[in-house]
């Protein structure tokens, strides 16, 4: 097929990468800023041609157990999941570096930077680091795909896992992209190694002894990278290294002329460290420009072994927290500030609010009869999902958004120390993602709580993506052993509201678990069925 020239979201260009790279399966769990990944994937006619497997997983971690099956049969293979989801994907991530890989395993990582729609602003470059594997960061979408074929080549000649991580702003922005040769999938075929994946302590110790020896090849390769790049600079009063995103906004403050500064621009790790070293040698301080975390500025005076002027995120140059943008760059760099006005005071915020019809806010209203107003607040657990907007005004009903499947593990913990009542609210979605074990946790000590299953029959927060709980909630609450006569299905509307408080008040009443589960349909998707079917 002849290479074309495409307008693609960094996330298109990194999934339409890994079509035209000859990957056989993509693993994905949806979490913003990742999700549209596996949803171009997903409606590529190209990879239903292929045959390219591209179904959700439960969860990350089974996305990137079912990546290291399909490399270990030969095929190249990719795992995607934001940054938050790498934790719960850590167990056989870390692993991976030691087991290694047999076809090429490409795992995007996709970090939240401000924290626009996550818990935290973790930088995924530290998890590449701890697993010992190689790991790429681009500045621009056509970097994004370019990365995706290198890291499978990388992957494929070193039998390692390579990670890419991303930010928002480059997996929501949209870029001109040269297409490449398309490239045919691999054959199976098993590892030549027939234990390489059987971690066991006497061959676990061999494999990671052989890891760490490897280290110095992967190290190598970043100082001949082609997205490592050493650029001269008349004024050597500063070095910049720029990573990532942060090579684009340097230059987006040299639009008309050239940066007088020595720069190097990273953009696959490990750190060159002999690219870094000329840098310090030749400059009087160094400036550090990195999306997320001080990850190289950390580094530095780790592995020069000599006293550096650095500047950055540490020393207060940069704000230690949030993204990076071109004023930000240019006021570190001494230039002037060029921030735009602030919002006019006329202008009011609008905090994100439960959609119109939306059949959570017939339910926190029931929670609230039925739990806040006898026994006042902070009895009701929470999560990740649409329903975590119950902490908000107007209803206020929650008291805790942790991580995915901790409401039910907190509420029993909660209830274990004495508190009465102690509730969960948890969706559908999640439930199935990372709640089945809290829940038979729950089962097995006959713990005193009551668990709310939000069933609206979809991943709604991330677009309305297929739920694995569809149709099975009940039965799989039945098989954890929850007591038929304590599980009861609702339906979350006006006119059943007395019955719904009533219901909830009968199971606070009773000592042990119960579990209620308000269904009905996401809003929005059912608004896009009907518009499809009169279409």
């Amino acid at each position: 097929m002849t290479k074309k020239k495409l307008l693609l979201l960094g996330d298109e260009a990194i999934a339409q990468a890994a079509i035209d790279a000859g990957v056989s399966g993509v693993y994905a769990y949806p979490g913003t800023p990742s999700t549209e990944i596996m949803e171009f994937v997903q409606h590529s006619k190209e990879a239903a041609d292929r045959n390219i497997h591209r179904m959700w997983s439960a969860n990350e971690k089974t996305a990137v157990e079912g990546a290291l099956g399909m490399s270990y049969a030969g095929k190249r293979t990719m795992a995607c999941m934001k940054h938050v989801g790498l934790n719960v994907a850590a167990d056989p991530f870390i692993n991976s570096g030691i087991t290694g890989a047999n076809g090429g395993c490409f795992i995007t990582v996709a970090d939240d930077p401000s924290m626009h729609s996550s818990q935290n602003e973790q930088d995924s470059r530290f998890y590449a680091k701890f697993a010992f594997i190689p790991s790429y960061e681009p500045c621009n979408q056509q970097e994004a795909y370019d990365m995706v074929f290198h890291g499978f080549d990388l992957s494929e000649k070193y039998k390692i896992p390579v990670l890419m991580r991303i930010t928002t702003r480059l997996a929501h922005s949209r870029a001109g992209v040269r297409t490449r040769e398309k490239r045919g999938q691999n054959e199976l075929k098993l590892p030549e190694e027939m234990r390489q994946y059987v971690l066991l302590p006497a061959l676990a110790r061999k494999k990671y002894a052989q890891l760490l020896k490897t280290q110095v090849k992967f190290v190598e390769e970043s100082e001949n990278s082609p997205f490592n790049h050493y650029s001269e600079g008349k004024d050597k009063s500063l070095g910049i290294i720029a990573c990532g995103l942060g090579y684009n906004y340097l230059m987006e403050n040299y639009q008309d002329s050239p940066c007088p500064y020595p720069v190097l621009k990273i953009g696959q790790y490990p750190i060159p460290k002999k690219l870094v070293a000329r840098l310090v040698g030749e400059c009087d301080s160094i400036l550090l420009l990195e999306e997320g975390m001080p990850f190289v500025e950390e580094s530095l005076r780790g592995f020069l072994d000599r006293d550096v002027n650095v500047k950055g995120r540490m020393d207060g140059t940069l704000p230690p927290d949030g993204e990076l943008n071109p004023n930000l760059v240019r006021v570190a760099l001494g230039m002037d500030d060029i921030t735009g006005n602030p919002t006019p005071a006329v202008v009011t915020g609008r905090p994100p609010a439960l959609c119109q019809g939306c059949s959570h806010i017939d339910s926190y209203k029931a929670i609230n009869e039925a739990v806040k107003d006898v026994y006042g607040d902070g009895h009701v657990f929470s999560d990740i999902g649409c329903y975590t907007l119950g902490a908000l005004p107007p209803f206020q009903s929650i008291n805790s958004c942790v991580d995915m499947g901790a409401s039910i593990t907190m509420a029993k913990g909660a209830a274990d120390a004495g508190l009465f009542p102690a509730c969960a609210v948890i969706g559908d979605s999640t439930f199935t993602h990372s709640g089945m074990t809290g829940l038979l946790d729950a089962v097995i000590e006959k713990s005193n709580i009551v668990v709310f299953i939000f069933d609206n029959s979809a991943t709604a927060m991330t677009g309305g993506q297929h739920s694995h709980a569809l149709g099975r909630l009940e039965s799989i609450c039945l098989g954890l052993g929850v007591e038929k006569e304590h599980l009861h299905i609702v339906n979350p509307i006006p006119k059943n509201h007395d019955e719904f408080v009533k219901i909830i008040a009968g199971e606070i009443a009773y000592e042990g678990l119960s579990v209620i589960i308000p269904t009905r349909e996401c809003i929005q998707t059912l608004s896009k069925k009907s518009k499809a079917k009169k279409g």
